[in-house]
């Protein structure tokens, strides 16, 4: 105890007998704990420590830096490896840099390319903005050019300068293109010039195979069917007796004694006449308007003729004028004049009497249909359906092109003028039908739906409140030519076969009967009240794909196919 007490010093505050003084409760004795280390100076080891950090370089995984670093410090590189899987540093990639969120430039990489593979080339280049040019002084035009809109011209005479400037002479190899140094030099392939090389000796069967083609071609060329041959002369020949009677009146004048029998269609019975003189398919036949005396008929074989229908029942003129097949015509009001639409991209307006082409329109596509506006006051303007899914409007006396209407998206096929001709409408390759104010180029009227198939012939019934659509699903449709365009739901006709043909159809005068052909070479008759089929005639030896009703005689049809032959039936 004496030994215990004997380790305080008197004045400690820590003595047993202070802490039995300052507490009332017993606590153990605690010896003093004294380190055995030497006094070391904390100041200069943090002083060293501050250096040795400065100048080393950072960690980029730390996220907070105890001191300022400097400069060099902040665009040191990494040092030591990489982990595989961390995320992008500042060091690698873009993301999170030390001085602010790094992006990329906004410039196109072609962009880049084209002023980079320019500078390479020529020595000047544009800087990013777009305002200054960079390198050649002698290429600072506004506009220079580049590696991308210099023509292979202008690539060739470049280098060929600067070869010159750098007297770089032209190895002897170099000159034939059959060599590898020419492919060098000029830097293109060898099969894109005539090659020469040895003559290749022919095989007996490709010796016979050449000859035979060389004599095709010959003997096509001497019948005038090579591609050198592309003006047509347009003539015409007329082959009745005399132009003019007695009396002076020309053979297209209609006779005074011609008018309707009876108001009553009937279905016709038998063949009474055939009109053979076409060498190839009949493609189009209208008869004259109001008396139809005469019958006009369109063919493949790029010839047009007109029929005496009354009386000789002979071709009264030929008209030659298409290089190709014709595939539609028309009539004027009065008979007097019609227009021809042929494959070989022409529209001609003939005088039918003398055989006179008047005009000839193209706009270098092909025309589908023709028709002339058949207001009395309005019979110069000419609307024609092209292959380019436009309808072009012609002013025939300026020959002038006085509207487009360019809404459909296939190849018009039809045009039909309803509503005392103040609108029309079309049908197209788009399966749509569409209605048009005359003159407005804008449809007022739009008609498609999911079921409906392309429309190749359209006809109005003589009442003029009903259009009937031939459907290349095999059926007439029937639509109203009100303001609504409805279909009519309750008329449909079907039985013929009709499917990849423009078949045409049409009305009796009277409106009792819905005629067309097929493709199987028959003509069908259907009743317009009940929609039954009354009769079928077996017309061509193939397609039936035109039909006609006589305007006067109101038990005739006349009807035309593929066979080159057409039919008159009473």
């Amino acid at each position: 105890m004496d030994l215990l007490q004997s380790s305080y010093a008197p004045g400690d505050a820590s003595s047993p007998e202070d802490e039995s003084l300052s507490s009332t409760d017993t606590s153990p004795l605690r010896l003093p704990t004294k380190s055995a280390a030497p006094a070391v100076d904390e100041t200069a080891l943090a002083l060293s420590a501050a250096a040795a950090s400065t100048s080393r370089p950072l960690d980029p995984s730390l996220h907070r830096i105890p001191f300022n670093p400097t400069a060099e410090q902040l665009w040191a590189p990494v040092l030591g490896p990489q982990h595989p899987h961390a995320p992008i540093s500042s060091a690698s990639g873009h993301r999170n840099h030390k001085l602010g969120h790094v992006e990329d430039a906004a410039l196109l990489p072609f962009l880049f390319d084209e002023q980079y593979n320019t500078f390479h080339r020529f020595g000047y280049a544009s800087d990013p903005s777009g305002l200054h040019i960079i390198g050649d002084a002698q290429s600072q035009a506004p506009d220079p050019d580049t590696v991308y809109n210099l023509p292979p011209s202008e690539h060739k005479r470049r280098r060929i300068q600067s070869r010159e400037e750098n007297h770089e002479p032209v190895p002897q190899e170099a000159q034939n293109p059959a060599s590898d140094e020419w492919v060098v030099h000029n830097k293109q392939s060898p099969w894109a010039g005539n090659r020469e090389g040895p003559p290749v000796e022919l095989t007996d069967e490709q010796r016979q195979y050449a000859e035979a083609h060389a004599a095709k071609k010959a003997e096509k060329e001497a019948r005038g069917e090579g591609k050198e041959k592309t003006e047509v002369v347009v003539k015409s020949t007329f082959h009745g007796k005399e132009e003019k009677d007695y009396q002076g009146r020309s053979w297209t004048t209609p006779p005074k004694d011609a008018k309707t029998t009876n108001e009553r269609c009937y279905i016709p019975k038998r063949c009474v006449h055939e009109w053979i003189g076409h060498t190839k398919g009949v493609s189009a036949i209208r008869f004259s308007p109001k008396y139809g005396h005469l019958l006009l008929s369109a063919s493949m074989d790029c010839k047009i003729k007109i029929w005496d229908v009354l009386e000789s029942k002979t071709c009264m003129r030929t008209y030659m004028g298409h290089s190709k097949a014709v595939r539609d015509i028309s009539f004027s009001n009065d008979g007097s004049k019609f227009l021809s639409a042929g494959y070989d991209r022409n529209i001609q307006y003939w005088d039918t009497e003398t055989g006179q082409v008047i005009s000839t329109f193209s706009t270098g596509k092909v025309p589908y249909v023709v028709k002339l506006n058949p207001d009395e006051d309005k019979q110069h303007i000419l609307l024609a359906g092209m292959s380019d899914k436009k309808i072009v409007q012609w002013d025939m006396k300026s020959g002038q092109i006085t509207q487009e209407y360019d809404q459909h998206l296939g190849a018009v096929n039809t045009i039909t003028f309803v509503d005392n001709n103040r609108r029309f409408v079309t049908s197209s390759d788009d399966k749509s039908l569409r209605v048009w104010e005359f003159g407005i180029p804008v449809v007022i009227k739009y008609i498609s739906e999911p079921h409906m198939h392309s429309m190749p012939s359209i006809a109005v019934h003589p009442n003029s409140n009903w259009l009937a659509a031939q459907s290349l699903d095999n059926q007439i449709l029937i639509y109203s030519t009100k303001e609504r365009f409805q279909l009519n739901k309750k008329k449909r006709f079907a039985g013929h076969i009709v499917a990849g043909y423009a078949c045409q159809v049409s009305f009796s005068p009277d409106g009792r009967f819905v005629m067309s052909g097929d493709g199987e070479g028959s003509c069908w008759f259907w009743d317009w009240k009940s929609c039954r089929r009354f009769k079928t005639l077996k017309c061509p030896n193939g397609v039936c794909i035109g039909c006609e009703w006589h305007p006067l005689e109101t038990s005739k049809v006349a009807t035309c196919g593929w066979d080159g032959v057409i039919k008159y039936w009473d």
